[in-house]
């Protein structure tokens, strides 16, 4: 078995991203390693390779969000995933969000503040780019919010999440989720069968 942790360059904001971190646990224990988590900000890697997101991309299309549902159906009864909730206030503006997962990593509590911020943007959608709903909802989720949005306001922080981004560009991603098992990247949650299969070697 090909040991090389396959990683996840992810952002609160996409629901696929959401969908794929259900789905990653069970395909964890399947591959006998753990994905690397790698936050990104999804508006900046738009901006970068002049992407939009499907909602837009989507829209006024005969048959392709039909068919963008329906895929999305098979994904979650091939990895037994029960559907977000669409979030009433999307597109929200991950920014600080996505700065708090760096500093939750700087903290050690990376693990719980991901499952907390995909559960606030995913399950029980709330205004997540509001700082005042973020800070409740996350410390409602036992999490320091305070502690961490104060640290996710620190330069270093800043940077490492702008330089995530800019690597991911620089390695080929143009959105969220995108996966990567060694060099050769993978995108889309329809994907991770194929990320699977390239760990185990098949």
């Amino acid at each position: 078995m090909n040991a090389k942790a396959p990683q996840f360059l992810f952002d609160f904001g996409s629901p696929n991203a959401y969908l794929s971190h259900e789905a990653i646990p069970a395909i964890e224990q399947r591959i006998g390693v753990n994905f690397e988590y790698v936050p990104i900000l999804l508006g900046g890697i738009f901006k970068a390779t002049n992407n939009k997101s499907p909602a837009e991309t989507l829209a006024g299309i005969k048959n392709k969000p039909e068919f963008h549902a329906l895929e999305t159906e098979r994904f979650l009864k091939r990895f037994h995933v029960k559907p977000y909730a669409w979030n009433p206030f999307f597109p929200v503006n991950t920014l600080n969000l996505m700065r708090g997962a760096i500093a939750a990593q700087l903290e050690g509590v990376f693990e719980k503040y991901v499952d907390a911020a995909f559960h606030h943007m995913w399950v029980e959608p709330k205004k997540m780019d509001d700082p005042e709903v973020a800070m409740k909802a996350l410390t409602a989720s036992g999490l320091d919010a305070a502690k961490l949005f104060a640290r996710a306001q620190e330069p270093e922080v800043k940077a490492k999440l702008v330089q995530n981004t800019q690597s991911a560009v620089e390695r080929g991603a143009f959105g969220s989720p995108t996966f990567f098992v060694g060099n050769e990247m993978f995108f889309g949650k329809e994907q991770l069968r194929d990320v699977e299969e390239m760990v185990l070697g098949r």
